[in-house]
């Protein structure tokens, strides 16, 4: 019955919501949400004529167009990992956390790097301890030495970033967004190359949606927020960097500045529902609401609405995507179970998950259920309250005769 009565304030609820976009899905100091996309000068990008990075599907389209060395070049990235070991960093956050589960679930040495070290309570009552395989780690990445960071970041063959914050405050913003992440992708550098260690295959970043970066640049966003998006553009920057492949030996060598070569991906949500509860700081929808609102958006004729909508109505009208699609995506993202690969000007790959289609494409997420769940329920308890109904006016009919016959 809440589901029911929450689909007649949805609208209410997303214009609401979507004012405050930058603030979705993030989760407390260790969270999982939004960015800027900006190709770096390194990697060779498309974007379509209204300036959209391009979509996981319209990537398949290049890369059949482009030549067979570069396809099988990335068959080859996809095919050949051998990751073992991640650091996930903002590892207990509302995404992160998940993203730990999914890595030591499928056999992973994992790594977690977070500012309160605590395993969630979701995850408490989840896992016992067969979960030995991961390491949870207490680090401020703002505030933390450069030296104390590389000794928590161990030695991954892939690193996962579900940092962010919220707020007004521009030095939270800058730092919270920004900073925190350049400190962990930097760590990743200096400890694949100057340490002289194997270099990193994977970076998995949860970024923004283009569409949210467009409402931004509209106009449609409070100007405060440009901080949220310039330190989240500094962090993927960062990002790109550190995935570059060197140029020449003494990039290599980390003498000059050269990335520890690997794939990057990108995952770029609009809102991020799931859990058990709803929340205001941060805005969030639990798990059932979520899913009934991702099934009765997705249908085609609210996406072609959404297609030629401005700004803020556009994304409101997007579906949402499932905390656990988009860990699912980072996870199958950094073990090489994408479809297919932007290949960049110096070997590094770049994939782009910029829709909730692509999202759940690459993390083998059923389509919600949500709407039909609803009416199941909606159903179910129409039917067992008629019967109650019937049955009491059984009983009462019964006890009219009884108290018609004793007189």
């Amino acid at each position: 019955m809440n589901m029911l009565r929450g689909v007649g304030t949805w609208s209410i609820l997303a214009v609401g919501l979507v004012a405050v976009v930058l603030l979705i899905s993030l989760s407390s100091s260790s969270c999982d949400a939004f960015s800027i996309i900006q190709p770096a000068t390194t990697t060779t990008t498309t974007t379509t004529a209204s300036g959209r990075t391009p979509s996981l599907l319209q990537m398949e389209s290049n890369s059949d167009s482009s030549d067979s060395d570069s396809s099988s070049s990335s068959s080859s990235s996809s095919n050949d990992s051998t990751i073992q070991s991640v650091t996930v960093v903002g590892g207990t956050g509302f995404v992160g956390s998940r993203v730990v589960k999914l890595l030591s679930d499928q056999g992973m040495e994992v790594i977690s790097i977070s500012k309160s070290g605590t395993i969630p309570d979701w995850l408490q009552k989840t896992t016992s301890n067969q979960h030995h395989n991961i390491v949870w780690k207490s680090l401020d990445l703002i505030t933390c030495s450069p030296e104390d960071l590389d000794r928590a970041m161990g030695q991954p063959d892939a690193l996962i970033s579900c940092v962010g914050t919220i707020g007004t405050n521009p030095t939270v913003l800058v730092e919270g967004n920004g900073v925190a992440n350049v400190h962990a992708f930097e760590s990743a550098q200096r400890v694949q190359t100057k340490m002289g260690r194997r270099p990193l295959q994977a970076i998995a970043y949860v970024s923004v949606s283009s569409e949210v970066k467009a409402c931004q640049e509209e106009g449609w966003l409070p100007e405060f927020f440009s901080n949220y998006f310039t330190a989240k553009n500094r962090a993927e920057q960062s990002a790109r960097q550190t995935i570059s492949q060197p140029e020449d030996d003494n990039a290599e060598e980390g003498r000059d500045g050269g990335g520890v070569g690997g794939d990057l991906i990108i995952v770029s949500p609009t809102f991020i529902y799931g859990g058990d509860s709803f929340g205001l700081l941060p805005p969030r929808v639990n798990d059932a609401y979520g899913s009934f609102i991702d099934q009765l958006l997705s249908f085609r004729v609210i996406q072609k609405l959404a297609d030629v909508s401005p700004g803020l109505i556009k994304v409101a009208l997007r579906p949402p995507v499932s905390v656990d699609a988009v860990a699912g995506a980072c996870v199958n993202g950094i073990l090489g179970k994408a479809t297919t690969r932007m290949i960049s000007n110096n070997g590094s790959t770049v994939l782009v998950l910029d829709t909730a289609k692509d999202i759940n494409s690459m993390a083998h997420q059923l389509p919600a259920t949500g709407m039909n769940d609803a009416i199941d329920f909606t159903i179910e308890t129409t039917t067992k309250t008629v019967t109650w109904i019937q049955e009491k006016i059984t009983e009462l009919n019964e006890k009219q005769k009884q108290n018609t016959k004793n007189k």
